[in-house]
């Protein structure tokens, strides 16, 4: 039986805060500072005006016309989270976050990033709202995501190279957290993803939950019921708990949660905490990690920057326990096919990120019920993945080549 928030900054065993003494009473400060604003009716105004006349919200529900003809009855929306502004349903939790870091009387932000969507939301929400902005970024995924990497510089924000380990997000978040631990007083720490320590995964989830309230009306709208399947990527997790969130207590709507099986779950290149980890804790909460025998947290891996972290958000951990939200995995070739797919077919070119939930799509789309209403996070869009897409599908002009 799911119980929706068990006990405030923990579900179930996982969440707590495991950090040094030394940001404890900045995380203290700001779950204070959280659950006044969410009472705030001036800081709720804000958030919801800016979330309509500066990110584009609502977002429409795009019906995927071939996808839902193949099999009969069957209607498949696509959440279209990649037409907000900056592309990616990451400037949710950033607007948000950064009038919370106004309303603590911070002027600085920083934040991690990988596929460096929430680097380039943050770099623009701190120029929208006068802030200093600093971005931490490993070397690789600096490279794999140069378009973002110019994005955030232009937008006035600096970006800190992260060298050490794989050089991806696991290592931008321990630089993060170390930074933000010597700057707690006039500097907040944009948490991009439903992880981290109570109460990062309470807020972002609050900020990101706008996607399933505008989904369950939408499809209201549209059908006059409610879906009957909700299938998103996981990482960290913050798309797909703000989809499913509020269709929790609906025992009706199953969910399924698409993790990175890289190169498959019988080798080490994967970045499938929840099917392939086990419990242990990172950047400072209790979930499921990727560890070796001896504990020590192991290298993800994805083709996908934004999925390529050896933990998962706490919530997800949860659900994933309970038997609430069911977790599937999908390899990079299979992502890779069906971007590459949905681009042809709806004239939508998805995030590789997206495309993972996506090819779980496509693989299992025989299997729906006949008359079944299937809504899909599209969390993001693959401006920032064509490198990635033209080397794997060689789709470089040959006459640039001679």
């Amino acid at each position: 039986m799911y119980t929706k928030e068990p006990n405030i900054g923990r579900y179930g065993v996982f969440g707590g805060q495991y950090v040094p003494e030394t940001l404890m009473p900045a995380l203290q400060d700001l779950e204070k500072a959280f659950l006044e604003a969410q009472q705030n009716s001036e800081f709720q105004n804000e958030f919801q005006r800016h979330l309509k006349t500066y990110a584009g919200r609502e977002t429409p529900l795009t019906k995927a016309q071939n996808v839902s003809g193949r099999t009969p009855g069957t209607v498949v929306y696509l959440k279209r989270e990649d037409l907000l502004h900056t592309g990616a349903h990451k400037i949710n939790n950033t607007i948000g976050q950064a009038l919370l870091a106004r309303f603590m009387g911070r002027k600085r932000i920083i934040a991690e990033t990988g596929a460096g969507q929430h680097g380039v939301a943050t770099a623009t929400v701190a120029a929208l709202f006068g802030m200093e902005c600093r971005v931490f970024m490993g070397t690789e995924d600096m490279k794999r995501q140069s378009l973002n990497v110019a994005r955030m510089r232009m937008l006035g924000a600096e970006v800190v190279p992260v060298e050490s380990g794989t050089c991806t997000l696991k290592e931008a978040m321990n630089e993060a957290m170390r930074y933000w631990a010597s700057c707690v007083r006039d500097t907040h720490y944009v948490v991009g993803t439903a992880a981290g320590p109570h109460p990062y995964p309470m807020i972002v989830r609050q900020f990101q939950q706008v996607i399933g309230e505008e989904t369950r009306r939408q499809v209201y709208e549209n059908e006059g019921r409610l879906p009957d399947l909700l299938i998103a990527c996981v990482g960290g997790g913050s798309n797909a708990i703000g989809l499913f969130h509020s269709f929790l207590g609906d025992e009706s709507v199953r969910m399924v949660g698409v993790e990175a099986g890289g190169l498959g779950l019988d080798t080490v290149l994967h970045a499938a905490s929840l099917n392939g980890g086990g419990l242990g804790v990172l950047h400072g909460c209790m979930s499921y990690v990727l560890q070796d025998g001896d504990g020590q947290i192991r290298n993800a891996h994805s083709i996908s920057a934004g999925l390529d972290y050896p933990g998962v958000g706490p919530e997800h951990g949860y659900l994933f326990e309970s038997g609430r939200v069911r977790y599937a995995t999908i390899q990079d070739r299979e992502a890779v096919e069906a971007a590459c797919r949905l681009a042809r077919e709806e004239g939508i070119i998805p995030a590789l990120e997206s495309a993972h939930a996506l090819a779980w799509l496509y693989r299992n789309k025989e299997r729906l019920e006949p008359g079944s209403i299937v809504v899909l996070c599209l969390s993001g869009r693959g401006d920032k993945d064509m490198t990635t897409f033209m080397r794997e599908l060689k789709l470089e002009d040959p006459e640039v080549k001679k």
